[in-house]
């Protein structure tokens, strides 16, 4: 290997170099090359020394090392793919010379072609997006553990307007479950680069999510039976809310407290995703509008399932199952509803009554009606039982004054009965 500058003569008949320095070596084919480097000759002769490197492992079939593998994730597009074209290096990393602006756009493509539900997609993408362009991230070179860390410890601390009285304006940082999911997200980012080749490894798989028991913004609680049978009555009564009826918008609530779905997947509901004379009947959730991306079939009461048919008597194939407002406007159109039953949207503890709670619900009655905990994990769709047990199985007051009085009596009183009702 050698390094060297071209010369040449100018007019007055004066030598004249090139400004930047030359490489030339035999690759791992033995093929004379030569290629254009840097200006600086210490930086020319560190990059040869790199390149017989790469030379040595193509003849050896060694592995690069993590040194070098960190150097290579770092080249810039043009020498990356100079040294691809000599073979030197695999053709996948002129990919990965992406800015990450591009491999959030390839990323976020994948995601949809792979069938994801687009709002998720575009949620998860956002995270990411938000994460690299708030740390000013370019490449993949930039990502740093601790500009990630900051990031998000920023966005957890509230944001207090000093120029209003008015406290309600200030605007409260992200939760700790939301930290999570921005971490998640930009973590699942980073491994999907390194499964399409265009990283060696991901820098931030050693970042902790924070513990979410510390931070619960809005813990939902489930309804009793006498607040949910309040609320079915008193909306199927009511009028119009944002284009649904009320006998509608209360088969709605009973579709979801009877079979946990959540609100992006009763959107997705059509009349074909009903089978209504079955043994049992069942509704299906497409895997695109499943949150963990799996078909699900769920078995119906069969009284919900006559109400079901009434409903849904006059529709094609693929309309519609309800009359749905935007999934935003799910949520506001349930705390309407919510509060005509006059049914406490924030009861004592600061637990909520939102639509999810419905969710919570369905899980709740399984348990309190003795199913056993892995068949309602089943039915809930989980893949850790430990969330079916403690997250979303509630008990009541009523409920644990019940169990108490099941235990064994130990007063003295009692044994002193049965002695006299012995004599």
């Amino acid at each position: 290997m050698r390094i060297f500058k071209h010369t040449w003569t100018d007019k007055a008949g004066g030598a004249q170099h090139v400004k930047n320095w030359y490489l030339e070596f035999r690759d791992h084919m033995g093929k004379t090359r030569r290629m254009a480097v840097f200006r600086d000759k210490s930086a020319s002769v560190e990059l040869g020394r790199k390149i017989q490197r790469l030379i040595n492992i193509k003849v050896t079939g060694e592995t690069p090392d993590p040194t070098l593998t960190r150097w290579l994730d770092t080249l810039p597009p043009k020498l990356m793919k100079t040294l691809a074209g000599f073979g030197l290096i695999d053709s996948r990393r002129i990919t990965a010379a992406k800015s990450l602006k591009e491999h959030l756009d390839d990323w976020e493509q994948f995601l949809l072609n792979k069938g994801n539900c687009a709002a998720h997609v575009d949620t998860l993408v956002t995270r990411a997006r938000n994460i690299v362009e708030g740390c000013g991230f370019r490449s993949l070179a930039d990502i740093a553990p601790s500009r990630i860390q900051q990031f998000l410890a920023d966005k957890r601390k509230d944001k207090r307007k000093d120029n209003r009285a008015d406290e309600a304006k200030d605007k409260k940082g992200i939760s700790a479950q939301t930290f999570n999911f921005y971490l998640q997200a930009i973590k699942q980012f980073c491994k999907w680069m390194v499964r399409e080749g265009r990283a060696s490894n991901t820098p931030i798989e050693h970042l902790q999510p924070v513990n979410v028991q510390t931070d619960r913004r809005h813990d939902r609680r489930a309804l009793t039976v006498k607040e949910l049978k309040c609320l079915l009555e008193k909306t199927a009564a009511a009028p119009n809310k944002l284009g649904m009826v009320g006998v509608e918008r209360a088969l709605l609530y009973k579709l979801a407290v009877q079979t946990g779905l959540r609100r992006g997947e009763v959107t997705s509901l059509t009349r074909a995703s009903f089978n209504l004379d079955g043994k049992p009947p069942t509704v299906t959730v497409q895997a695109g509008y499943s949150k963990n991306r799996k078909q699900a079939v769920l078995p119906l009461r069969l009284d919900l399932a006559g109400e079901l048919r009434e409903h849904l008597a006059d529709r094609l194939l693929a309309a519609q199952a309800f009359h749905l407002p935007s999934i935003s406007n799910i949520g506001k159109m349930f705390k309407k509803d919510i509060d005509a039953a006059e049914i406490a949207y924030v009861d004592g503890a600061g637990r909520f009554a939102d639509f999810h709670s419905l969710r919570h619900t369905f899980i709740s009655n399984l348990a309190g009606s003795g199913v056993h905990p892995k068949i309602a994990q089943s039915l809930a769709r989980h893949s850790d039982i430990n969330l079916t047990m403690s997250r979303y199985t509630h008990t009541s007051m009523d409920q644990l004054g019940e169990a108490v009085q099941k235990l064994p009596d130990i007063s003295t009183k009692a044994d002193d009965k049965k002695e006299k009702e012995a004599i």
